[in-house]
């Protein structure tokens, strides 16, 4: 299982933009899933649409769309390299891009179910005490769906670690610039003889799968004992 300089590089690699992509999307994430779990309004549900479509296109489809509106000479693309010099394509800040846009739906889908099992009476309760909404939901919700927001950063993580076809769609799959462990195993697949490399990395894609699952559930028991020893 020794590892050559090129497969740490695809780990390393592989790991940033994991990374990157929660960084990126928790947030966002956050705020979506709470809008979407306690506000009615004019066009959620075109909304809600939006936010899962990449769940449900092809990979391939989503990699197109980003790479027309992001790409140089797409809608956003273009103004962002003219204006500030910013290219998202062919580089590793594509992946990040191309795997937020993919993981995004499954962290937003399970904060907004742990929102929606908060019991709302506890809100309402704080908020006729005098306390404000902000400091109600950094104060009260917040801890409650911790829970929910690791278990939605675990996905996201692991949805970045396996994604494929938006990826080499957007941003090509070029050695230590974008090919992530899915990108490599791919280019793998297609040089004769090279199974025991493909074999060594899937194992090691099935283990940092592993280890950031079992973080994630420890995390989250931890958060849950915390939770209720405050109430």
């Amino acid at each position: 299982m020794s590892l050559s300089d090129a497969e740490f590089g695809v780990i390393l690699l592989s790991l940033k933009v994991a990374i990157w992509c929660v960084a990126v999307s928790l947030l966002p994430a956050i705020f979506m899933g709470w809008l979407l779990a306690r506000r009615e309004f004019y066009g959620k549900t075109i909304l809600n649409v939006v936010i899962h479509l990449p769940l449900v296109l092809p990979p391939v489809v989503v990699g197109y769309l980003l790479l027309v509106t992001l790409g140089k000479r797409g809608m956003i693309g273009s103004w962002l390299y003219d204006s500030f010099g910013i290219s998202l394509i062919f580089n590793w800040k594509g992946v990040v891009v191309a795997t937020a846009v993919m993981a995004f739906p499954l962290i937003v889908r399970a904060i907004r179910h742990a929102i929606e099992a908060v019991d709302q009476n506890l809100e309402v309760a704080a908020l006729t005490l005098g306390k404000p909404p902000w400091r109600v939901f950094l104060t009260i919700t917040l801890p409650l769906i911790l829970p929910g927001i690791l278990a939605g950063a675990t996905l996201g993580f692991a949805r970045a670690l396996g994604e494929f076809g938006a990826t080499i769609t957007f941003v090509a799959n070029i050695p230590g610039e974008t090919q992530t462990l899915p990108l490599a195993i791919y280019s793998l697949l297609q040089v004769p003889g090279s199974s025991d490399a493909v074999i060594k990395l899937v194992i090691l894609s099935a283990l940092i799968a592993f280890v950031a699952i079992a973080f994630s559930e420890w995390l989250a028991h931890r958060a849950l004992r915390n939770t209720g020893s405050r109430a």
